[in-house]
C-alpha cells in the first residue's frame, strides 16, 4: 500500500493507474476506521483494480460548537487496517494541503437537507458536498463507496452527482452493526459504559417501525409514536429526532405508500448517534440512493 499526503502525489498515482487502464474505486473517510469503513473498502476491492481511500477530517462540515478538534484520530492504526483490507493507495492530506487558503468557491446543497441532521447542523452538507466534489476530481474514480448509516449524506451525494453530471458511480453499502444491533460509528468510543448498554434501543425502535410496516401498518404518526416510546423508555438519551420520510427525497409523508426512511438521532453526554432503516415499499419506484 502506498501512502501519499499531497495532492500532487495523489494525482501522479492516479495518472499511472489510468495509463495502465485500471479501474479506480474510492472510499472517502474521516478515519478512526471501524468495520463499516473496512466493509466499504472490501467491496471496492472486489469491484475495482485499484482502491483509493482518503482519511481527512474535513473542517468545512463541522459547526462552531461541534467536535472537530475532539474527533477521534489514530493514523497508525488506520494505516494498518487499510493495508489489511487491500487498499492500494491511502491519501492522508492535512487541512493545509486541502485548503491552503480560504476556499474561493464552496457548494450549497438546496434539496434533501431540510430534514434530519440538516435541521440542526446548518451548513454541514454544504461542507460535505464541497470536500466530496474535490475528492472526486482528485481521484477521478470510477466508483465511490458510502455507508447507508448516514442515509441523508448518501441521498445528498446522489443529488450532487446527478445535478452536476459527475462521471462516477455511487455505491451505497449496508450499515455494519454490532451483535446487539448498534450501528458501527467512530463516535461510539465516546459512550459511557451505561450508555453503550442502552444505545441499541435506537435500532430496536427503528426495527419496530420496519416490522410494523411489513405487517401492513401505514399511518406515519402511529408508527412514530410506537418507536418514540421505545426510545424514551430504553435509550437513556435526549432524542434529537425520530422521523419517517420519503426516500431519497426526504419529504414529509402521512401514509407509507413509497420507499421510506425511518431515522433517529439521539444525544448522549459526549456522542450524538444516528441510525436508520430504508424500507422499499412494494409497487413504489426503485430507490436509486441505496
Amino acid at each position: 500500500m502506498k501512502i501519499v499526503r499531497t495532492i500532487s502525489g495523489l494525482k501522479k498515482e492516479i495518472r499511472a493507474a489510468q495509463s495502465a487502464g485500471k479501474s479506480i474505486g474510492f472510499v472517502p473517510t474521516m478515519g478512526f476506521l471501524h468495520e463499516g469503513h473496512l466493509t466499504l473498502a472490501r467491496q471496492a476491492r472486489s469491484q475495482n483494480d485499484v482502491v483509493v481511500m482518503s482519511i481527512f477530517v474535513n473542517p468545512l462540515q463541522f459547526g462552531p460548537n461541534e467536535d472537530f478538534e475532539r474527533y477521534p484520530r489514530d493514523e497508525e492504526r488506520d494505516t494498518r487496517l487499510a493495508g489489511e483490507v487491500g487498499v492500494d493507495l491511502l491519501f492522508l492530506p492535512s487541512v493545509e494541503e486541502m485548503y491552503p487558503e480560504e476556499p474561493a468557491v464552496t457548494l450549497t446543497v438546496h434539496k434533501r437537507t431540510n430534514a434530519l441532521c440538516g435541521l440542526s447542523r446548518e451548513g454541514h452538507f454544504d461542507g460535505v458536498a464541497t470536500v466530496v466534489m474535490k475528492l472526486f476530481h482528485l481521484t477521478e474514480a470510477d466508483r465511490a463507496y458510502f455507508g447507508k448509516k448516514d442515509a441523508q449524506q448518501l441521498a445528498v451525494i446522489h443529488g450532487l452527482v446527478d445535478a452536476l453530471n459527475v462521471p462516477i458511480e455511487i455505491i451505497g453499502v449496508d450499515t455494519v452493526r454490532e451483535p446487539d444491533g448498534l450501528a458501527k460509528s467512530s463516535r461510539n468510543v465516546y459512550l459511557l459504559p451505561e450508555e453503550r448498554e442502552k444505545a441499541p434501543a435506537i435500532y430496536k425502535a427503528l426495527g419496530l417501525i420496519k416490522q410494523s410496516v411489513e405487517a401492513g401498518e401505514t399511518d406515519v404518526a402511529s408508527l412514530k409514536q410506537k418507536a418514540r416510546y421505545v426510545l424514551e423508555e430504553e435509550a437513556g438519551a435526549v432524542i434529537d429526532y425520530l422521523e419517517i420520510l420519503s426516500y431519497p427525497a426526504l419529504e414529509p409523508i402521512e401514509k407509507v405508500n413509497e420507499t421510506i426512511i425511518a431515522a433517529a438521532a439521539v444525544q448522549y453526554k459526549q456522542a450524538r448517534l444516528i441510525d436508520n432503516v430504508i424500507l422499499p415499499v412494494k409497487g413504489s419506484a426503485p430507490c436509486t440512493a441505496q
